[in-house]
C-alpha cells in the first residue's frame, strides 16, 4: 500500500502592527506549486488571520499596489514566486515597504510618495495652457529624436514605490524627493510639448533634489519595470549644469 506523503509546509513571518509599533507573527501555510508571495498573504488572510491588512488590486503586475518587503527586498508580491526568494525549509519574512508610514500590518500610506511627485512638478503642463488659444494641430514629436528616446526610457513607471522603499538617500533624508518623482520630472523635461521645463528643473535642484543622489543604483537595481531612475537623475543634474553654465536659469 502506497504511503501518502504529508503536505509540505511553508513557514511565514509577517509584520503586524501600525505606526505606533508592532511585531512579527508566525504562520504556516501549505507549500504549493508555482505559489506567489501574494498567494501566501491571501491564504493567511482568508484561512488563518482575517484581520491581516495588505493591499493588492490587479494580481498580474499592472498596478504595483501589492508591493512589500520580501526577505529584505522590496518586490511586487504578485509576480514573485516563493521558490525564487525562499528555499525549501527557509522562512518567508514579510514587512511593509520601507521609507513610508505604516497604516497597518503590510499596508503603507503612499501619500508622501505622491506628494513628492507634486513637489517635483510631475504634472504635464502644455505650452499653450495659459493663453486660452486652441492649437491648430497636434504637436509633432519626432519618435527618433534624442529627447523622445529619453522620455520613453522612463515613461512606463506605474508608481509602485519599490524604488522609493529601496532608496538609501530617502532613508537618510526623508525630505529627498526620491527616484520615482525625479524619473517623472525627467520624462517631462524631455517632452517638447511641455511648458514647465524651467520651473520643473528649479523644483528638483534644491537640497532635497537630484544633487542629493549618491548614485548607489538601488532604484535601478530593484525596479520591477527595469527602468533606470539613476540615469534620469543624472540627466537632471546635466540639464541643471548646462542651464547654469549657459545662463538659461532664472
Amino acid at each position: 500500500m502506497e504511503t501518502l506523503k504529508a503536505p509540505e509546509t511553508l513557514k511565514v513571518r509577517v509584520w503586524r502592527g501600525d505606526a505606533a509599533g508592532g511585531e512579527f507573527a508566525e504562520y504556516a501555510v501549505p507549500a504549493r506549486e508555482n505559489q506567489t508571495v501574494l498567494d501566501v498573504v491571501t491564504e493567511i488572510q482568508r484561512e488563518i488571520e482575517p484581520t491581516l491588512a495588505y493591499r493588492f488590486a490587479c494580481r498580474v503586475g499592472m498596478c504595483g499596489s501589492c508591493a512589500m518587503e520580501v526577505n529584505g527586498r522590496a518586490r511586487w508580491t504578485c509576480r514573485t514566486h516563493v521558490r525564487r526568494v525562499a528555499r525549501p525549509g527557509e522562512v518567508l519574512e514579510l514587512r511593509p515597504l520601507a521609507n513610508l508610514p505604516v497604516i497597518r500590518d503590510l499596508a503603507t500610506d503612499m501619500a508622501p510618495f505622491f506628494d513628492k511627485w507634486a513637489r517635483a512638478r510631475g504634472q504635464f503642463q502644455p505650452k499653450d495652457a495659459g493663453d486660452g488659444a486652441v492649437p491648430d494641430d497636434f504637436a509633432v514629436v519626432p519618435p527618433e529624436s534624442k529627447a523622445r528616446r529619453e522620455a520613453d526610457a522612463g515613461i512606463e513607471c506605474i508608481g509602485c514605490g519599490v524604488c522609493y522603499a529601496s532608496c538609501d538617500i530617502v532613508a537618510w533624508n526623508p525630505d529627498y524627493l526620491g527616484p520615482a518623482a525625479m524619473n517623472r520630472a525627467w520624462t517631462l523635461v524631455n517632452d517638447v510639448r511641455d511648458g514647465a521645463r524651467g520651473a520643473r528643473l528649479e523644483a528638483v535642484s534644491g537640497d532635497a533634489g537630484c544633487h542629493s543622489c549618491h548614485s548607489t543604483q538601488s532604484c535601478t537595481q530593484h525596479c520591477p519595470k527595469n527602468l533606470d531612475p539613476s540615469s534620469a537623475i543624472a540627466g537632471l543634474k546635466r540639464s541643471l549644469f548646462w542651464d547654469s553654465l549657459l545662463g538659461r536659469r532664472g
